[in-house]
């Protein structure tokens, strides 16, 4: 099958519609196409033929927005079997087969009913077969070929990362890149100059050129100056078709900044200033300001005020404020206007980030001189000293000078000084002032072992102007004299022991004393004179502010005397010397041989005999086991006359059960309940077999006969009978209960109680004939009543 294309519409295009059947035939080859294959297919026998070749094109070409009115004609497909009479039938199938793509099944022609569009399918992928339209076989293969959608020039160049902003040094040269912008086209860049782009420059000449292949973006002027213009406007063009007429184009906007260098030197805009500064500045405070011009901005435009000389050097300073660059003036020594009026300072800017590059344009720093004139001011009285201190001696009168403040008026009008003190607290009471001549007086007396200091403020001001006034702290020493006694340090507990000896020191004693003297205190300790020597102690001044007591006997008795009574007179070092007297408690105890107190009452019996507290614990512990032996020995022996009294152990609390009716168990001591079932084996454990009483029942003996024919009823009623009459019973009431089972029976009864009570001889052979059910038993309570006998 031949495909032929007849794509090329327009006259304009005929040459390449030309071009591209030549190309087509040239490049893509042809499909063999075989008798044999078409046979193969029909399920005939092969014959080997040599084929017919017939030219198969595998490519057409149709172009995008197509906007004619009738559909676009692509190509037509042949075959070599079709003789022109309308027996082959052409069938398209694939992409877009039917829908965008439809086929003239008789003659082949393919035509595109819809617009399409390159950028957003290149190519589309079909196959075409041709059948006999008698029996629908095919009459050759299927084949395989493309539709390719070709372009034109409908899409603009674009700038996709416009708009710019970018930033370029001042004084650059000429030619400094400044950026690279690129525009894309979605036409074909394979073919034609659809995509092909050339850049232009639209605004910003001639301060900027573009590369119009690359799309650089450089400098076209010497040495911009960022002073002189600082932001630019660049617009460039991209337009396809290599900028030929009737290529699209698109423009975007590169917005450039110049940044600034450090070209331009520091300048004030004067070279002569004057400042004037009161005498009364405060020394630290900023007195003016001055600032030099720079036309550069940022770290370029930062500079460092100094003073370089005049005669103001030592008096002032000068810093350099961050944000605003400016000069700040400050005062370093206090400004007197009677001495000095003015000075002179030269001062100097000078940028502290340098770019050598543009050393040439002058050095980068500048010098003006600054004249400040001192101002004069009504100042205040100046105090002569900054603080005074002060002394008086406590009980001083009242009105006993204390000491002088002097003030003067610093101005050269040297008015007259009033004194007076503040009374903002309570201690500048204490005190008044000669409004004149600042002589500070007393107004108490002082104590000064109540308060030892205090603390005014004096203010002075001019007669002439009372508000200016000035302020100096006055600190009053209280210097002491000797007006308190010594006392004992603190209240002695002295003890003496009985066993002490001549001699010995049984206490030392200190004194304390209000006053103070800067050279040390001196106590000196001694007995009052007015007594007559004490026999039993001594006082011994040791020279350092202590006294020891001492004793002057061998032995001392609390039975005698438990206390002595001590008079000490203590006396000072000051002028007058003051004394008093105390009296000291000294009690006599008992102590171990190492002098420890063992006791100080003479009333204790115990301690005076020699026991210890281990021994006095040691006697109590005795007694209190004594009496428990009593108690527990009185309780056994209580417990052992009244053996009745209810007991854990008591027989009638104990129920026994038997629930074995074969052999049985052993009997128990517990209760035997033989009585009822026998009542002729009662006889002789009629009584209790835990106590044998002292007086036996009235109704002790009785013949066997009796007890053989006696009725159950009449032997319960004897039992309660002898019960209510036995002496050695307990004294509460016993609730005994009896049970009947009735009388036996002729097999007699085959229970372990009654035959261990009658000590019968039984034999139990007879079992066996009752049935095998009981030979087992039989077996059982022969070996039993044989181990019995044994």
């Amino acid at each position: 099958m031949r495909i032929t294309s007849t794509s090329c519409i327009c006259p304009v295009l005929v040459c390449l519609c030309f071009v591209q059947r030549c190309y087509g035939a040239a490049h893509h080859g042809s499909i063999k196409v075989t008798r044999n294959q078409t046979k193969h297919i029909e399920g005939e026998t092969e014959v080997h033929h040599r084929p017919k070749r017939g030219w198969v094109w595998n490519q057409f070409f149709v172009l995008e927005e197509h906007m004619g009115p009738d559909p676009q004609y692509v190509g037509k497909l042949h075959s070599n079997s079709d003789k022109g009479d309308g027996s082959v039938k052409y069938i398209l199938t694939g992409e877009g087969a039917g829908t965008i793509f439809i086929i003239d099944d008789t003659t082949g022609d393919i035509h595109s009913t819809k617009s399409l569009d390159r950028e957003q399918k290149t190519h589309y992928v079909l196959h075409a077969q041709a059948i006999d339209r008698r029996t629908n076989k095919p009459l050759e293969p299927e084949s395989e070929f493309i539709i390719k959608v070709q372009d034109i020039n409908d899409n603009a160049p674009k700038f996709t990362d416009g708009p710019y902003i970018v930033t370029v040094p001042e004084m650059s040269e000429m030619g400094t890149s400044v950026l690279q912008v690129t525009a894309t086209d979605a036409d074909d860049p394979t073919y034609g100059n659809s995509a092909r782009v050339v850049y232009s420059i639209l605004q910003g000449q001639p301060y900027f050129s573009v590369d119009p292949k690359t799309g650089v973006i450089r400098t076209a002027l010497h040495n911009m100056d960022r002073e002189a213009r600082e932001h630019y406007s660049v617009v460039i063009q991209a337009k396809d078709m290599a900028g030929q007429v009737g290529g699209l184009s698109g423009s975007t906007t590169v917005n450039i900044t110049l940044t600034d260098v450090n070209d331009n030197p520091p300048r004030f805009p004067q070279k002569h200033y004057q400042l004037y500064v009161p005498e009364s500045a405060q020394v630290g405070s900023a007195v003016g300001k001055i600032k030099a011009n720079d036309a550069d901005t940022g770290s370029n435009a930062d500079m460092k005020y100094t003073i370089i000389n005049g005669d103001g050097a030592g008096v002032f300073s000068i810093s350099t404020d961050k944000e605003t660059r400016e000069g700040i003036l400050s005062l370093k020594k206090p400004l007197n206007y009677e001495k000095k009026k003015s000075y002179t300072l030269n001062i100097e800017g000078a940028n502290t980030h340098l770019d050598f590059r543009f050393s040439h344009l002058g050095p980068f720093k500048d010098v003006t001189m600054l004249k400040v004139i001192v101002g004069d001011v009504d100042e205040p009285p100046l105090f002569t000293m900054p603080s005074y201190v002060m002394e008086v001696y406590e009980n001083a009168k009242i009105g006993t000078p204390v000491g002088t403040v002097t003030a003067h008026d610093p101005d050269a009008a040297n008015s007259l000084v009033r004194y007076f003190i503040d009374h903002n607290t309570e201690e500048d009471r204490y005190f008044t002032i000669d409004a004149s001549t600042g002589t500070i007086k007393t107004a108490k007396i002082f104590d000064r072992e109540e308060t030892p200091w205090y603390n005014i403020t004096v203010a002075a001001s001019e007669i002439d102007n009372p508000r200016l006034v000035s302020h100096v702290p006055v600190g009053v020493r209280i210097l002491d004299v000797n007006d308190n006694p010594p006392e004992l340090a603190r209240d002695y507990d002295i003890v003496v022991c009985e066993n002490t000896k001549p001699g010995q020191v049984i206490q030392t004693i200190t004194a304390t004393d209000k006053d103070y003297s800067a050279n040390g205190v001196r106590f000196h300790f001694s007995l009052d004179e007015g007594l007559s020597l004490n026999p039993n102690f001594s006082l011994r001044n040791n020279e350092d502010n202590t006294a020891s007591i001492l004793t002057r006997r061998r032995r001392y008795s609390r039975t005698t005397q438990d206390i002595y009574y001590l008079p000490v007179l203590i006396s000072d070092g000051g002028v007058p010397p003051l004394s008093s007297s105390s009296t000291l408690t000294i009690r006599v105890c008992a102590c171990e041989r190492d002098g420890r107190v063992r006791t100080c009452h003479a009333e204790a019996f115990l301690s005076s005999a020699g026991l210890s507290t281990g021994a006095l614990i040691a006697i109590l512990l005795c007694v209190v086991i004594l009496l428990a032996i009593v108690v527990l020995f009185i309780t056994l022996r209580r417990s052992k006359k009244e053996p009745l009294i209810i007991s854990e152990e008591d027989v009638r609390e104990n129920v026994v059960t038997y629930d074995d009716e074969g052999g049985g168990e052993e009997d128990t001591e517990a209760f035997d309940i033989t009585a009822l079932r026998n009542p002729s084996a009662a006889e002789e454990l009629k009584y209790r077999r835990d106590v044998r009483p002292e007086v036996k029942p009235l109704s002790r003996h009785h013949p066997s006969s009796s007890l053989d024919s006696i009725d159950v009823q009449e032997f319960i009623k004897q039992r309660l009978a002898e019960a209510d009459l036995d002496p050695s019973v307990p004294p509460y009431d016993s609730l005994q209960t009896y049970a009947y089972e009735g009388h036996r029976s002729e097999a007699g009864s085959i229970s372990s109680l009654d035959s261990a009570t009658t000590q019968s001889d039984q034999d139990y052979n007879y079992l066996g004939d009752w049935g095998p059910e009981f030979k087992k038993l039989a077996e059982l309570y022969g070996e039993i009543e044989s181990e019995r006998t044994t």
